[in-house]
């Protein structure tokens, strides 16, 4: 497989554009390319261009040969919408998500969420799971890259965030309506999961108050790392790509 890079400004037919320094490092260091390789460059706004790698003094640059608008992206846009959760489990959240095709990921603290984020530590963490996302694009063959949003406190989220996205869903065992149940969307959907320990059920009458129904993906209570990506593979098997 061609190797895939994310350079994170708009290309052109024709152009020579430099690797990122970390794109060149792990071009050259890991990947162990030379002059000549052939790479996919891709800029986040769809399509990919085919080109080849040219040494420029300590690092590398690519001359751009041929555009493919290949579109990757599913047919059914999800929303999720990720109760914080514990240590470095939003990372794995977000790689597999992006490889599961959702459209955009969303963290919101909750009030049983152990870790709690401000200020530029806040920025640095978002910033971190785009840099995850844009990655796991690189290794799944996505051309377009999901934003990640800034972290809201839940109650913010449902006061005025949470879009025209017309089906709202939330996980629970104990839901009479299995996902499997529900109709093909006719548009974008949420999907909101909580934090290790669940919502509170001030927080279920929320979500519910902004349209937020309840269903279940069966009798077992699933992981927080768990319920989101276990869903999304459901819903892009019965209304997606899969």
């Amino acid at each position: 497989m061609i190797p895939r890079f994310h350079c994170p400004f708009p290309l052109a037919p024709g152009a020579s554009v430099d690797l990122p320094p970390e794109a060149a490092h792990h071009a050259t260091k890991v990947l162990r390319m030379d002059e000549g390789d052939e790479v996919i460059l891709f800029d986040g706004r769809g399509g990919e261009w085919t080109g080849r790698l040219h040494r420029v003094g300590k690092g590398m640059s690519v001359a751009l040969e041929s555009f493919d608008d290949t579109d990757r992206e599913s047919p059914l846009a999800i929303t999720l919408v990720q109760g914080l959760p514990a240590a470095d489990k939003m990372d794995w959240i977000v790689q597999k998500s992006v490889e599961l095709g959702v459209a955009a990921i969303r963290p919101v603290a909750c009030r049983r969420s152990v870790i709690r984020l401000s200020g530029e530590r806040m920025e640095r963490r978002v910033a971190h799971w785009q840099a995850v996302a844009i990655a796991a694009c690189e290794q799944c063959r996505r051309n377009r890259v999901p934003e990640v949003a800034p972290l809201l406190d839940l109650p913010q989220f449902l006061g005025g965030s949470v879009g025209d996205n017309a089906l709202r869903l939330i996980l629970a065992p104990e839901a009479g309506t299995r996902l499997a149940a529900l109709p093909r969307p006719t548009g974008p959907v949420t999907l909101l999961i909580g934090p290790e320990g669940g919502f509170e059920d001030g927080e279920l009458a929320a979500a519910a108050s902004t349209g937020f129904q309840v269903v279940s993906l069966g009798p077992r209570v699933l992981r927080t790392e768990t319920a989101g990506l276990a869903a999304l593979a459901a819903m892009m098997a019965l209304w997606g790509d899969f």
